[in-house]
This record gives structure tokens, sequence and C-alpha cells, in this order.
């Protein structure tokens, strides 16, 4: 079918209202001013927010980069980054300011709601259309020139019933935006408690006191029976991976993990590591992985995050980003080990050994961390119930995270809905819909509303 006419399908609704079918060229018109002196405010797309400021988008600007001949933005104008046009990157700024000469800037040339256009340019119905029209080399590189999104078909009501629809979306998708929100920030609350779980687990066994200051991890008195080491006097062997080995990646061969590997929840990822041709020597050896070793990424953005590898089933080594830790298991079990580095008392210490303005570790360093090391006849106890709080709180974590894109999708629907004209928006409201809508994803979650206590001891 031809691109553009699918989208009569979803207009149904609309055609029986009387809505009129309009290539984009009869309301908006491409501008293209640029600035002279690059000294006006710069403006980017946010995937979520719309047109924002660059220092709204935590983005500095830089001496070295000249603005001059960035795109002239005024205020109610369209920006589309064309190469993310099919991924909805749309906005309406509120702005007067200049923007990359990637995107294209349009204005509105007849009496439209420019709300309206905006919902609907971010719909996945139009990011489909949007797609089909891109042109260029695979996926990462497609670009929606202004003269195919000119052309692009779009049914439009009248502009009061474009406001209503307008108001209206505003309206339903800030209280979804909100509850989002919220269960955003619970997220990041139990990401937080499943850090200090190991603090809670410990005190109810009497460990020594750790608490974080200024420059260090500071150890209180000695309990019964405990001491506190630091790693390298737990570990038989501490190491990190070999330089240069990325020129052997291949198709095929033995498991190479990277930094990218290591899951925020303590977790190796085999499946998706890269693959090397097969290694020997004694460079292969002193890099090569076994079952219950420990890992912490020691450069770039994962900087600190620690992984336990269970067992292993088949050759594997780590790269140069990864600090490798055999823990001795005579002295500490490796798993425990594990979550002291990955709870608040190895990631506080991780981050004061962190130096240089590039983050980073050395493999010394992370020996010199401090860990409380528990009687052996109480560490399967302290494990078990340590892993106990931790399985509560990722079940409770991964089931509100199912309800925050059960929110996104309905959120998505709802405004896909409006505005091709499948539903009445000025009935809507009245019935109550969102409402039953969003109680019904809160009782399928059946989410807590709070995290709970975590549980001290057996």
């Amino acid at each position: 079918m031809a691109s553009g006419f699918y989208l009569d399908d979803f207009y149904k609704g609309a055609q029986l209202k009387s809505w009129r079918r309009v290539p984009a060229k009869t309301f908006l018109r491409e501008v293209d001013i640029r600035s002279e002196t690059g000294e006006e405010e710069v403006l980017g797309l946010s995937g979520s927010k719309g047109v924002l400021k660059r220092s709204e988008m935590g983005q500095r600007a830089s001496e070295a980069n000249s603005y001059v001949g960035y795109k002239k933005v005024a205020p109610g104008q369209l920006i589309s980054n064309k190469m993310q046009a099919w991924n909805g990157m749309f906005g309406i700024s509120s702005y007067e300011g200049i923007t990359s000469p990637d995107y294209a800037v349009y204005e509105f040339t007849d009496q439209n709601d420019a709300r309206f256009v905006e919902h609907t340019v971010r719909t996945r119905l139009y990011a489909a259309e949007f797609h089909c029209r891109s042109k260029g080399m695979g996926t990462g590189f497609l670009r929606l020139n202004p003269g195919e999104l000119l052309s692009t078909p779009f049914w439009l009501p009248d502009r009061e019933t474009q406001k209503a629809i307008a108001d209206f979306l505003d309206r339903e998708t800030a209280r979804i935006d909100q509850l989002i929100e919220k269960k955003r920030r619970f997220v990041e609350t139990l990401s937080a408690n499943r850090k200090i779980a190991a603090l809670h687990v410990l005190d109810g066994f009497g460990a020594p006191s750790m608490r974080p200051t200024a420059e260090t991890y500071d150890t209180g008195h000695a309990a019964d029976g405990w001491s506190v080491l630091r790693v390298k006097h737990v570990v038989s062997f501490i190491t990190s991976g070999s330089r240069g080995w990325s020129q052997f990646i291949a198709d095929d061969g033995e498991l190479f993990l990277q930094s990218g590997n290591i899951g925020r929840n303590m977790e190796v990822d085999l499946a998706t590591a890269q693959r090397i041709e097969p290694r020997t020597g004694a460079e292969a050896e002193r890099t090569r992985l076994m079952s219950c070793d420990v890992l912490v990424c020691i450069t770039g953005g994962r900087t600190g995050a620690v992984g336990y590898l269970p067992e292993v089933d088949e050759p594997a080594y780590v790269n140069q980003h990864i600090c490798l830790l055999r823990a001795r298991s005579a002295l500490i079990k490796p798993k425990l080990l594990a979550h002291f580095l990955y709870s608040e008392i190895g990631q506080k210490q991780l981050e004061f050994f962190q130096y240089g303005l590039k983050q980073g570790l050395g493999f010394a360093q992370v020996g010199e961390v401090k860990v409380p090391v528990p009687p052996r006849n109480y560490q399967s106890q302290i494990l078990q119930v340590l892993e106990r709080n931790v399985d509560r709180i990722d079940r409770l974590s991964d089931r509100i995270s199912i309800s925050v894109d059960r929110l996104h999708e309905y959120r998505s629907a709802l405004i896909t809905a409006a505005v091709t004209g499948q539903i009445d928006v000025a009935t809507w409201g009245k019935r109550g819909e969102t409402d039953r809508r969003l109680d019904k994803i809160e009782e399928e979650m059946a989410a807590p509303r709070t995290a709970g206590q975590v549980e001290a001891r057996a």
C-alpha cells in the first residue's frame, strides 16, 4: 500500500465527523534562517519533554564549539530532529533561540492548534509513516527530509475541536506522567534500599559498625568473632583484563566480558557477551574466569558496578575495564563478598578511591576496600537472610517497572485514539474513563505503596 494511505484506516471515525484530509504543506512551512553570531540560546529536543534549553538538558556550552550557522527558532515553531523523526522526535518551541543545522524548523501558516499537531506527529502511528518516508541506509542513518514531511497527509478537525482534543490530552497525559514519575521515584527508593540491605542484616547479626566519613569508611569497635579486612586479604587472586584483545573479537569463539555485561543488580549477562578467537598462554590463564568469581567495573560510566558469576560453563575472559576477584572461600563466601562490595559499604569506598577527571579505579585500589568478615559459622545464615531481602526488593521493583511500561503504553494509545477521532474527548472525562483505566493497571500490578522494612535476621 502506498505510503500515507494506510493512515486512512485509523481515521474512519474522523471521516464520519467530516475531518479534512490535507498534506502538511497546507499548514506548515519550512523556515531556514541562520544565526550570524551563534550567541542565542541553544535549544535541543527531548523524546519525553519536547523542546528544551541546552541548560535544561544538563548540557554545558563548549567554548570550542561555534554556533554560527545554527538555525533560528521562534516561539510556537515546530522543530524536528530529521534523523529521529521516525522515533517521535518533534516539539513545539516555547523559546526563542537556535538549534542544530541537522534539525528542521517549521512555522504554522494557517489557524491550527500547534499542540494538536505536536501530539499527532509524536504518535507511533505517524512514527511508522515517517519511517517509511525517511531516506538513508539503515535505521541509524535515516533522515526525514522536509519535503517528505510536508507531503505527509494529516486528518484535521476544525480548530475548536483541535483545541478541545489538545486540552484533553494535556490534562490526561499530565495525570499519567505524574503517576509514572511517582513510580519512578519509588523504584529509585527501592534501588537505594537494595544498597543498604546488607547494613540492616549485618546490624542484626552484631557486626562491627561501618559508617562513611568525609574521606574514608570508618570502622567502629570489633564485635565478637568478627573482623574487618581489606579485600586484598580476603581474596586469593586479584587482577584486571588484558589490553589489546579487542583485535581478536570474532563472531565465534570464547566469551569476552566487558563492563556492559555487568548488570545493575549483581547479575552477569553472558548471553550478550562478545566472543574472541580462542586464547592460550599465561595471559589467557591470568584473565580467565572461574565459577564464583566476583567482578568490579573499574573504568567508564559503570565504574563501581559489581557482578557475581555463580558458574562458568565455557572459557571466558575479562577485558581491561573489569577487576576480577577470587575470594578465599575458607575465609568468606564469594557471594557474600560480592554483596558487601555492591552494598553501601563497598560503594562508598570505591567512590572515595576514584581519581582524576575521568571516572576510574585501579585493581590495587579495589584491594584496599575494607569489608566486614563474619564468623564462618554465621555466613550461610547471613547470606540467606540477605538474599531473601534482596529478592523481595527485586520482585517489587519488577512489578512497578512493568506497571510503568503499561502506563506508557496506555498514554501512547490514548493520544493516538484522541488525535484520530476514535474517542469523544468531551464525554471521556465525564465518564471517568482515565481513572478507571489507571485503577485497572494498578490492580493488575498489585504493587504495594511502600517499600517495607528489610529483615534483620532469620
